[in-house]
């Protein structure tokens, strides 16, 4: 009897300790969701890589070869639009990149975004990648769709929703804001304590 009531007492100590190794597993689980600002950290780099390689890219080829793109594609000033496209995507692709004001720089990115679609991928429907064929000389791919500027918008409205993520400028700056705001109300709260006693 004493060694069925043993056996039973070890099975229950065992099950309490993979109920609570369970819960542990599922308690960290639901700490990675509580704190979804290091999901921000990927996005931001990979986000913020691409805008500046694209901005690049029509720098290096020579921003007269853009020029030429935006005026078969009828843009009004298409010398103007050309470097400022440029700028943005390199500065606010740069500004992703070190997340800083993301939310202000995600606009001006997002209007390019959806203006590329609107211009050039919408007529090619939603795949980015059309393999026409295989060749000896590689894949020939088609014109592309608006996949990958549909994926930029998703993780820019990411990245404003999550908010300024660790290892970032706007978390830097909130950090120094309210750390100088606690000094100067704790300042405040002092002067106005120390009034109070005098009267």
């Amino acid at each position: 009897m004493d060694l069925i009531s043993d056996l039973r007492s070890d099975d229950l100590t065992i099950t309490r300790t993979v109920a609570r190794r369970k819960s542990s597993a599922v308690t960290a689980m639901s700490e990675r969701l509580i704190h979804p600002q290091w999901a921000a950290v990927p996005l931001r780099l990979v986000v913020g890589f691409g805008f500046m390689q694209h901005g690049y890219a029509k720098l290096i080829r020579g921003p007269n070869a853009f020029v030429s793109i935006l005026h078969a594609l009828g843009v009004p000033a298409p010398h103007v639009m050309a470097w400022v496209t440029i700028l943005i995507e390199l500065l606010g692709g740069f500004a992703v990149f070190v997340g800083a004001f993301v939310p202000l720089v995600s606009l001006p990115l997002a209007v390019l975004l959806v203006t590329a679609i609107l211009s050039v991928h919408l007529p090619y429907g939603f795949s980015s990648i059309k393999l026409i064929a295989v060749t000896p000389a590689g894949p020939q791919f088609g014109p592309p769709g608006y996949e990958c500027n549909l994926l930029y918008l998703a993780c820019l409205a990411a990245l404003v929703l999550i908010g300024s993520s660790p290892f970032s400028v706007d978390r830097l700056l909130s950090k120094k804001y309210s750390t100088h705001h606690d000094r100067e109300r704790s300042k405040s709260s002092s002067l106005s304590s120390h009034l109070l006693r005098r009267t």
